[in-house]
């Protein structure tokens, strides 16, 4: 096992104040180490997507502490935090939230230009993730002449482009038919294990957690379950011809 990536230390989160007062989390400890894939599972409201958020720096705790490679996250700034996640996280949404009128490239050189790097720079490195994405030429081609499994597939290079140590996979595959799922869930495999990527991923489909080589159920604010998969589920690599439906 490598060492721990990401620790949390008795984190709880509270919202609201008196009558409104709701503890989203309630003291919850956990050690991510470096190259897992994890599965992050439990009902709505069980504090689940609070967590991620705080792993994921979009929010901080009301309580405990939050350590990612050493550091106290939960002391940072939020200028401080924002360029952990720029440096170290990427970020795979159900909606994928790409740029409508914006080609594959530029939507996956976003991050690259906040960070700063120069157009040159930009433009490999899209280019190289895309790639690995099996994209490879349809660079210039808008999200609306994509299908879904391909909108997916930019997102998910926008998320490595800047190889970052964490990939947070919200519902990635939550918009997508049962094909592309497992598509999709293929590439985040072959992510992790050729890349070395950790994954953290919140899923309600039971059939993609099992992707995972670990599964982390919450409920009611606490982690009900933490056990490894003991048979996860295996695909090759995605392959680098996408799907063009």
């Amino acid at each position: 096992m490598n060492p721990a990536l990401i620790q949390l230390r008795a984190v709880s989160k509270r919202y609201g104040v008196g009558a409104a007062e709701l503890m989203a989390l309630k003291g919850i400890d956990l050690d991510i180490a470096a190259g897992e894939f994890v599965a992050i599972m439990g009902p709505s409201g069980s504090g689940k997507s609070t967590a991620m958020n705080i792993l994921g720096c979009l929010d901080t705790p009301t309580a405990g502490q939050y350590l990612f490679k050493g550091a106290h996250v939960e002391a940072l700034s939020r200028d401080q935090r924002a360029r952990l996640r720029r440096r170290f996280l990427g970020f795979v949404f159900q909606g994928f939230n790409l740029l409508a009128r914006t080609s594959a490239q530029e939507n996956v050189e976003l991050p690259l230009l906040y960070r700063g790097d120069s157009a040159g720079d930009r433009r490999a490195s899209a280019a190289k993730a895309l790639q690995d994405v099996g994209l490879a030429g349809w660079e210039r081609h808008t999200p609306a002449e994509l299908s879904g499994g391909q909108q997916q597939r930019v997102a998910i290079a926008r998320a490595i482009v800047t190889e970052p140590a964490v990939v947070l996979a919200d519902e990635p595959t939550g918009n997508l038919d049962t094909q592309r799922s497992h598509e999709i869930m293929g590439l985040l495999l072959a992510l992790n294990r050729d890349h070395g990527i950790t994954v953290l991923m919140v899923t309600h489909e039971p059939d993609m957690a099992a992707y995972a080589h670990r599964m982390v159920h919450f409920l009611d604010g606490r982690i009900a379950q933490d056990a490894v998969n003991a048979n996860p589920t295996t695909v090759a690599p995605a392959s680098s011809a996408a799907e063009t439906t």
